[in-house]
């Protein structure tokens, strides 16, 4: 792999907050629900409709606009408000649960929502998420409809909505809806034929009803919610069953037939709590820098889950009926090695940070993490791109926080877009949390009418680095007195991205010919930019039981065995290590991996992301020969690959699922012998010698003790006992630490 690639390919990953503040949902002043999901190279899109309009004892859905977030690091999202509203467009009578898709042809977006209950499918399309969206059918016809306003009907289909959208790799566009059940096309268990989907004509102006594909499938009785995605080289039908829960198919075509696989998400719950007032559920599933994710609704905010604010309805009134206002979260979920779906699990966190957020740019007001204390408007019109204004709640607990923020060398400055008819209403801006560190206050001049909008200028101090969380707080003696257009710092730029770095005291490449601990992947690195980590781990759960590398890498299975030996288990196909080494010099070298597996399996080793060797695990090896019983028993497999002088960064690729590994060996020459059968680490490998810090004292006393990140965490003394003990015996918890006094420095564990 390219080293530079890896430099500026590096993720920051924020730590979780202190203070009791979930990240789910993705907006806690509003209700919306039935959420579609689509993504681009640089931003994951959600679309949702509102609950909104619906009093507070509604007994039925009131749904009437689309709202549109954006987001680049997965917890920072940018709301545009309402983005499409059915109230403003003649012919229109709702808009319930859309579509969304980028279209790689023509770079646009484009979103299909019914009409309503049973009106018809409308497609839309626009060059950005905030519009103006327009329809691009030839004389403005609908995908799915009645009469001559429709380029084909419903189909016998029970209810005609519901609709999403999809593109192939090849750039092939298709659409789907239904729902409900007819006598002609039934809803039954194991029997569903409720569906229906079209290819689209690559210029979006209409498409051939003869391309019409029945979706049938088994499974749970369907009710709605038909959605189309891709993974790998197979093609996902999920959809909403009748029992209230999100079940999917499997293709090797967009078209199907589609074979049934199970349940991928049960009704919202969390600790067996359920969050969803049991009731129906709407998902949208994109992929987004080698992560993926669903978004769903819930009811969390109406239910008050959590501590959650709970927001009285439109019409002002408290406590509103769960069932008719939902709420929209997002989590990450995870494939298994054969491409079948793993049950999702829900979240009060949300998506892990994949990016820094950069405070030096201009964003619409209502960019944030979360939000307490505030409303929003939305100005939209036809033919106009959509705003949201932020509106706070300036006499009660009111602010929006924004998360994982890269400061760089500091900033200098806040700049507010805003409007204010009281006077001192403020925005202090505070670090770490409503109420933590002050750098700076910004007073909004007045400006007689909350239509009227004027820029505002404040000094702010001590922002600087990487900011876990920077809170606007907003100040003043009447509630809905602002109105907050947009925002931005002024500063120094961001923080240089640090590249991922080799295990050790001193962060040195591991030298080739010599002995890589397979625990001692890299570092991740630090920084803007792709995802791109050390390590690939497909599961967020550690199986391990080590606690080895918990800092910087909680998600990898690290296990002791005997001897006090690290290995890395539970491989699963896809999964990734990395290593930073240095080759000594051109030519041929024998590998040799240490691995264990009690039904086989396999790996390839990659330099570069060139593959160099590609080798078995076959079932219970073991280095005499004989078998071995189960992942206590390892043994060596081999292969001759020739590598290039200098540094490079080795992948270990799992092929298959579920072997062991311990350690490889690089010997000088092909068909070398094994030089170091034991895998023990030499001095060539780790001039620190950190296998000896790990157990025993060290002459200088006082030690700066950091986290691997470079955080500082406190110091310890280490005069007459081991590093482990001294460290268990400061308070510092069982993991990983950088130690340094003066120019010495090393790595070293608790757990040993």
């Amino acid at each position: 792999m390219n080293l530079f690639k890896k430099v500026f390919g590096a993720t920051f990953v924020a730590g979780l907050a202190t203070f009791g503040l979930a990240y789910n949902p993705i907006s806690t002043y509003h209700y919306l629900a039935d959420p579609a999901a689509a993504a681009d190279d640089e931003y994951f899109y959600i679309i949702t409709d509102s609950d909104d309009p619906a009093p507070y004892n509604s007994n039925g859905y009131e749904i009437k606009a689309l709202y549109g977030f954006r987001s680049k690091d997965m917890q920072n999202w940018t709301d545009f408000g309402i983005i499409y509203d059915a109230r403003q467009v003649e012919g229109v009578g709702a808009i319930w649960a859309s579509g969304i898709a980028k279209n790689p042809n023509d770079g646009r977006l484009y979103i299909v929502f019914p009409d309503g209950g049973g009106g018809g499918i409308v497609l839309i399309g626009a060059d950005s998420l905030a519009g103006p969206w327009t329809n691009p059918l030839r004389d403005n016809k609908r995908l799915i409809g009645w009469g001559g306003g429709a380029i084909s009907g419903c189909d016998n289909i029970g209810w005609c909505f519901d609709p999403a959208i999809f593109y192939d790799d090849n750039g092939d566009g298709y659409f789907t809806f239904g729902g409900g059940s007819s006598d002609q096309r039934p809803a039954r268990e194991n029997d569903n034929n409720i569906f229906n989907i079209y290819k689209l004509d690559k210029d979006m102006k209409s498409y051939d009803p003869k391309t019409k594909v029945e979706l049938k499938i088994g499974g749970p009785k369907a009710m709605e919610a038909s959605y189309i995605h891709k993974y790998k080289d197979n093609y996902y039908l999920s959809y909403s069953t009748a029992d209230l829960r999100i079940a999917y198919g499997m293709s090797k075509s967009p078209t199907g037939p589609y074979t049934y696989k199970g349940i991928f998400m049960g009704n919202p719950n969390i600790g067996n709590q359920n969050i969803n007032a049991n009731n129906n559920n709407h998902h949208g599933i994109a992929e987004f820098k080698g992560h993926w994710y669903v978004t769903y609704h819930d009811r969390r905010i109406s239910s008050g889950y959590d501590g959650l604010e709970k927001i009285p309805a439109e019409d002002g009134m408290p406590n509103p009926n769960p069932a008719y206002h939902r709420s929209v979260s997002i989590d990450e979920f995870y494939y298994n090695a054969d491409g079948t779906m793993k049950s999702l699990t829900f979240t009060k966190e949300g998506p892990e940070q994949i990016e820094n957020f950069d405070p030096y740019d201009w964003y619409p007001a209502l960019t944030s993490s979360k939000q307490r204390g505030i409303r929003s408007r939305s100005n939209w019109a036809p033919g106009r791109v959509s705003e949201s204004i932020l509106l706070p709640l300036s006499t009660k607990e009111s602010w929006i926080r924004v998360s994982g923020v890269d400061f760089g060398k500091g900033a200098t400055g806040f700049t507010v877009e805003a409007a204010s008819t009281a006077d001192n209403n403020k925005i202090e801006i505070h670090k770490g949390s409503a109420t933590g560190a002050l750098a700076g206050t910004c007073t909004l001049k007045k400006t007689g009418s909350k239509n009227t909008y004027a820029e505002n200028k404040c000094e702010v101090d001590g922002l600087s680095g990487i900011v876990d969380y920077v809170f606007m707080v907003f100040k003043g003696s009447q509630d809905s007195t602002m109105a907050i257009k947009a925002w931005g710092f002024e500063g120094s730029g961001t923080t240089p991205p640090e590249p991922q770095k080799a295990y050790n005291a001193t962060n040195t490449p591991w030298a080739i010919p010599g002995t890589i601990q397979a625990e001692d992947f890299d570092v991740p690195g630090t920084g803007r930019g792709s995802d791109l980590k050390s390590f690939y781990d497909q599961d967020s759960e550690n199986h391990g039981d080590s606690g080895y590398r918990k800092d910087d890498a909680p998600s990898v299975d690290l296990y002791k065995k005997s001897n006090n030996r690290i290995v890395v288990g539970y491989i699963q196909k896809d999964e990734w290590l990395e290593y930073t080494v240095n080759v000594a010099e051109d030519g041929d070298y024998t590998v040799f991996a240490a691995v264990a597996s009690d039904g086989g399996s396999s790996f390839n080793l990659s330099v570069d992301e060139k593959v160099i060797a590609e080798m078995e695990v076959p079932k219970a090896v073991k280095a005499e020969g004989d078998t071995a019983q189960n992942f206590d028993d390892y043994g060596k497999v081999s292969a001759n690959v020739k590598l290039s002088k200098g540094e490079h960064v080795l992948r270990i690729t799992a092929t298959g699922d579920w072997f062991d590994i311990d350690y490889i060996n690089f010997v000088k020459g092909e068909n070398a012998e094994d030089d170091n059968p034991l895998g023990e680490k030499t001095e060539t490998q780790d001039p620190a010698a950190i296998g000896a810090v790990r157990f025993n004292a060290v002459a200088t006393q006082e030690f700066k003790v950091f986290s691997l990140q470079g955080k500082l965490m406190g110091t310890v003394n280490l005069a007459g006992q081991s590093v482990s003990k001294a460290l268990l015996d400061a308070g510092f918890a069982r993991g990983a630490y950088m130690l340094r006094s003066g120019n010495k420095q090393f790595i070293a564990t608790t757990e040993k």
